[in-house]
């Protein structure tokens, strides 16, 4: 239990669930609940495996390619920080307003589901760092056993926050039923902000 409380506390403020479903939501505003469902569902079982191997092999590839952690966090920091600052400007010229579809016209956004929507969106740089350093701390672990319970619980609360992912991403829709399109607007432009000081931050 205390294992799973530390991995799950560690990971719900950088992952960070209701606040990243205010962004899916925002990239999203193009296709049906049904659709966003679905695409939640894969974006949670995506988030899963990218936190699971980051915490059994991430450690190994990273000395594999000759890669440290704090390159892995300025390289991936920069990604989500762009993405950030574009959806940050999204909509402020006209040529973004001349991207969007037609009315009732839908987008499939089944392509983007790894990326950007699961790597670097909800599991990003920090995300894989945090999963990295606590794979790394399995060494403190000489007891068969103990490696065992860690891992066990570390996957268990893995994949706790999967499940949290898929409910808050894909009940996004009612943030915009309770906040009015002008407060989601407010809350989209708030959350691309924080989006981009995390990116700097990292």
């Amino acid at each position: 239990m205390d294992t799973f409380l530390l991995v799950f506390a560690a990971l719900f403020p950088v992952v960070n669930p209701p606040g990243t479903a205010i962004v899916f939501l925002s990239l999203t505003k193009h296709t049906s609940i049904g659709a966003r469902r679905k695409l939640a569902r894969r974006i949670a079982v995506n988030a899963f495996f990218v936190m699971a191997l980051s915490l059994l092999i991430g450690a190994f590839i990273l000395k594999l390619y000759g890669i440290s952690v704090p390159v892995l966090r300025v390289a991936g920091g920069i990604v989500v920080a762009v993405a950030g600052w574009q959806l940050l400007n999204e909509g402020s010229s006209s040529k973004a307003i001349d991207k969007s579809p037609e009315p009732g016209r839908k987008i499939d956004y089944s392509n983007q589901a790894f990326y950007p929507l699961t790597l670097p969106l909800t599991t990003g740089p920090g995300t894989i760092a945090v999963m990295i350093s606590l794979g790394l701390s399995r060494t403190a672990y000489s007891n068969y056993t103990a490696d065992v319970h860690f891992l066990l619980a570390s996957l268990f609360a893995t994949t706790a926050m999967a499940v949290l992912i898929y409910v808050c991403f894909a009940f996004s829709n009612w943030i915009e039923q309770a906040l009015g399109r002008g407060g989601t607007e407010i809350a989209v432009r708030l959350s691309a902000f924080i989006l981009f000081c995390l990116g700097v931050q990292i």
